[in-house]
C-alpha cells in the first residue's frame, strides 16, 4: 500500500468521524422547531450540542486541512468548481454558531436566532449530501484537474437524491442524539422522530442504491467486486439491523445512536471503496482527466512528514474528545442552556 492509499483511508477517517459527531449536531438543529414545543424544550436541545459542537468540527478542518496537504489538486478542483456551495455550508455553520451564542442572551430577538439556528443547521446538512453525490457520480474535469461545468450542473437529480438521503441521515443521527440527552415528553417526542425519521432514510437509502446501480454502475461494481466492499455492506446492514432491535426497547436510546454512527460508518467506507482509486471521478470529460488517488497526491515526503504528524497528533484529539463526552455526559436539563 503506497502512502497515496494510506492517505485516502485516513481522509475518509476523518471525515466519517466529523459526520457522526458533528452530524448529530446537524440533525438536532434541523429537528428543532418540530421537536421544542415549549421555551424549555428549545433550551433542552440547544444545551444538548452547546458544549460539543465546536469541538466537533475540529474533525471538519483536521479532514480539510489533509485533504489541503494530501491532495492538493483534489482541494483545488472542489473549492473552486463547488465554491458556491463550500460558501453556503460555511456561511450556515457560521449562521448556527452565532445563533447558538446569541439565542439565551438576545432574548428579544429569539424568534430570529431560532430560525438562524434551523437554517444554519440545514443547509450544511443538505448540501453536504449533495457535494458527495457529485463526488461519487463525476464531474467534468479539463486535463489540468479543473472544474469545466457550472453550478446548476452540480443540482443533478442524483446528486439531489443523495443530498436528501444525507440530511434524513443525519436528522435521524441528531434524533437518537436527543434521545440519549432528553426526558420526559421532550423525550417522548423525540424517540417518536427519531423512528419516523429512520424510516424515511431507510426508504431513500434503497432508492439511492438503485439510483447508483443504474446510472453510476462504476461505483456498484468496485463496491460488488471488492472484499473491502462487502465488508462495509456488511457493516451497514448490521448497523440497520442492530439500530431496528434497539428502536423496539423502551431503553435502547444509547445503543440506538451507536446502531446510527455503525451505519454512517459502513455507509461511509461503501462510498470510499466505490469511488477509488478516483477520488473525483470525470464525467463528461475521458476517464484520463479523473482525479485519482496517485494523480493528486503531493510527493511522497510530504505524505511521509504528514503522515508522522498524524500518528503524534491525531490521538491528541482522540483524547480530547473523549474528555470532552465524559464530562459533559448524561441528561441535559434545561437550566444547561447557559453553558
Amino acid at each position: 500500500m503506497t502512502l497515496a492509499n494510506i492517505w485516502f483511508a485516513l481522509v475518509a477517517v476523518l471525515l466519517t468521524v466529523y459526520v457522526i459527531l458533528d452530524g448529530f449536531d446537524l440533525g438536532a438543529g434541523v429537528l428543532y422547531p418540530f421537536i421544542a414545543k415549549s421555551e424549555e424544550d428549545k433550551s433542552v436541545v440547544r444545551a444538548s450540542i452547546g458544549p460539543v459542537w465546536d469541538g466537533n468540527e475540529v474533525w471538519l478542518l483536521t479532514g480539510a486541512g489533509a485533504i489541503f496537504a494530501a491532495f492538493p489538486m483534489v482541494y483545488a478542483m472542489t473549492f473552486s468548481g463547488f465554491y458556491l456551495a463550500i460558501m453556503l455550508v460555511l456561511f450556515g455553520l457560521i449562521l448556527r454558531a452565532v445563533s447558538l451564542e446569541f439565542r439565551h442572551r438576545d432574548t428579544s430577538w429569539k424568534a430570529v436566532w431560532d430560525g438562524a439556528f434551523f437554517l444554519g443547521s440545514l443547509v450544511p446538512s443538505l448540501l453536504v449530501g449533495v457535494a458527495l453525490g457529485n463526488v461519487i457520480r463525476g464531474v467534468p474535469i479539463d486535463p489540468q484537474g479543473n472544474y469545466i461545468g457550472t453550478f446548476l450542473d452540480l443540482l443533478n437529480p442524483y446528486s439531489l437524491l443523495v443530498g436528501v438521503t444525507g440530511l434524513f441521515l443525519l436528522v435521524q443521527h441528531g434524533a437518537a442524539w436527543l434521545s440519549v440527552k432528553s426526558e420526559g415528553d421532550l423525550h417522548d417526542r423525540v424517540w417518536r422522530y427519531r423512528k419516523v425519521t429512520f424510516w424515511i432514510c431507510a426508504v431513500l437509502a434503497v432508492a439511492t442504491s438503485a439510483a447508483t446501480i443504474l446510472t453510476v454502475s462504476r461505483a456498484s461494481d468496485n463496491v460488488f467486486g471488492s472484499p473491502v466492499g462487502w465488508l462495509f455492506l456488511v457493516v451497514f446492514l448490521a448497523g440497520v439491523l442492530y439500530t431496528i432491535w434497539q428502536m423496539m426497547k423502551d431503553d435502547g436510546e444509547l445503543r440506538s445512536f451507536i446502531g446510527s454512527a455503525i451505519i454512517i460508518i459502513g455507509l461511509a467506507g461503501i462510498a470510499a471503496v466505490g469511488n477509488f482509486p478516483e477520488m473525483v471521478p470525470a464525467r463528461g470529460t475521458p476517464d484520463i482527466t479523473s482525479l485519482t488517488v496517485e494523480r493528486a497526491a503531493s510527493g511522497h515526503l510530504t505524505l511521509l512528514v504528514m503522515l508522522i504528524l498524524a500518528v503524534i497528533f491525531v490521538p491528541v484529539v482522540l483524547i480530547y474528545t473523549a474528555i470532552l463526552y465524559k464530562t459533559f455526559w448524561g441528561k441535559t436539563k434545561a437550566g444547561d442552556a447557559d453553558y
